[in-house]
C-alpha cells in the first residue's frame, strides 16, 4: 500500500510537468510538408543534402520529402503532374516547357550548381590527354536535349571537334544506364557524373581525363523551380526553402571537403567516406557549388548559347520570364 501511495504521489507530481510539456508541444506549429523531386542522386548536389542533414529546412518550419526521379524529363513530368511541389533539375527544362505553350510556366527561383558536373572518362589510362584524341573514337554521351549532352557538344566544338562527324556519338542510352553501358564495354570515352567517375577510376574501369565544368564556364546547370501557380499560393514556402538553401550554400563554402563529406554521407551510404571527400574537394576546387541562390543574366544567356549551339533552343527567352530572383535576394538579406 505504501509503495502504491508513493507511486501515486510521484505520478501526481509529474502530471503538471507532463501537461506543461504537452502544451508546449501543441503550441509549436507543425512542419509544412514540401515534396522535392531531384533529377538524380549525386554529390554534385552537396549543399542540398547539407540543408537536410543539418536541419536547415526544419529550422524554417519545412519537412522536405526528397524523391529521386532519375532524369530531366521524368523530373519535369513529376512536377507538372503535381507529383512534386519543387523540382531540382536543369534550367533548360523550364525553357522547353515554356516554348511548348503553357498557362502555368515553371519558374526558376534558386540556383544550386553553377558549372557542369560531368567529367570525361577514358577507358584507357592516358598520361597526356588532348581533346584531339577523341577524333575517330566512340563517345558515350548523355541524353539528347539534356544539359550534360549539350555542354558535352559545346566543349567538343570549342576544341574543334564536330560531335556528329569526327566521332561516333552514342546518346540513346537511358540516363540511369550510361555508367553500366560503359562498364559493359560500350564506348572509348564516356561523360559521367560523380561519384561514378571517381569510383570507376578507383576500380580501374576508367580514368578521368578532363572536366566539362571547367571547360564550359559558369552556367545555371541545376536549379530549383516550381510552377508559377504554386509559387503564388505558397510564397512563404519558397521564401523559407530558399533561406535554408542559402544557409547550406554558405556552410559548404566555409567548411572543408572532409566536413561536408561527413555531413552528407547518410545520403550516400554505399559510397566510401574518403571517396565522397575526394569528389566534394574536386567540385569545390572548380567552383561548381553556387555560393548563393541567385541565377544571373550572364549565366542565363550562356545557358541559351549552349542550347543554341546544340540545336536544342526553341527560342530565346528573357531572364525575367522564367527566373524570379527575389526570393534569393531576400534570403541573402535576411541571413
Amino acid at each position: 500500500m505504501k509503495k502504491w501511495i508513493a507511486w501515486l504521489c510521484s505520478l501526481l507530481l509529474l502530471l503538471p510537468l507532463a501537461a506543461c510539456s504537452n502544451g508546449a508541444d501543441q503550441g509549436k506549429k507543425p512542419l509544412k510538408t514540401v515534396r522535392l523531386a531531384e533529377v538524380t542522386r549525386s554529390i554534385f548536389y552537396a549543399p542540398q543534402y547539407v540543408a537536410l542533414a543539418k536541419g536547415f529546412f526544419k529550422e524554417e518550419g519545412l519537412d522536405v520529402e526528397l524523391t529521386t526521379t532519375w532524369g530531366g524529363d521524368k523530373t519535369m513530368t513529376t512536377l507538372l503532374s503535381g507529383g512534386a511541389d519543387i523540382a531540382l533539375v536543369g534550367s533548360e527544362t523550364s525553357i522547353y516547357v515554356y516554348a511548348q505553350g503553357t498557362d502555368d510556366p515553371v519558374i526558376n527561383f534558386a540556383q544550386l550548381t553553377q558549372t557542369d558536373g560531368t567529367f570525361l572518362v577514358s577507358r584507357k589510362k592516358i598520361d597526356h590527354f588532348t581533346w584531339e584524341m577523341l577524333k575517330g573514337s566512340t563517345f558515350l554521351g548523355q541524353r539528347k536535349g539534356g544539359m550534360p549532352q549539350m555542354v558535352g557538344e559545346y566543349v567538343l566544338k570549342k576544341h574543334g571537334i564536330d560531335p556528329h562527324q569526327d566521332l561516333k556519338l552514342i546518346q540513346n542510352v537511358d540516363f540511369a544506364n550510361i555508367a553500366n553501358a560503359f562498364a559493359s564495354g560500350t564506348g572509348d570515352f564516356v561523360q559521367l557524373f560523380e561519384p561514378t567517375a571517381s569510383l570507376f577510376e578507383q576500380e580501374g574501369k576508367g580514368y578521368i581525363v578532363a572536366s566539362f565544368g571547367t571547360e564550359s564556364g559558369r552556367v545555371p546547370y541545376t536549379s530549383y523551380m516550381a510552377k508559377q501557380s504554386y509559387m503564388k499560393e505558397h510564397k512563404d514556402v519558397i521564401e523559407k526553402f530558399t533561406r535554408a538553401l542559402y544557409k547550406a550554400q554558405q556552410w559548404v563554402e566555409s567548411h572543408s571537403a572532409a566536413e561536408v563529406a561527413k555531413a552528407i554521407q547518410p545520403y550516400f551510404k554505399d559510397t566510401d567516406l574518403a571517396l565522397i571527400e575526394k569528389v566534394v574537394d574536386r567540385y569545390k576546387s572548380q567552383n561548381t557549388y553556387a555560393t548563393d541562390p541567385i541565377l544571373d543574366e550572364e549565366e542565363w544567356n550562356h545557358l541559351q548559347d549552349i542550347m543554341a549551339e546544340a540545336g536544342e533552343l526553341p527560342k530565346r527567352i528573357n531572364l525575367n520570364t522564367l527566373v524570379d530572383s527575389s526570393f534569393a535576394k531576400n534570403a541573402m538579406n535576411t541571413q
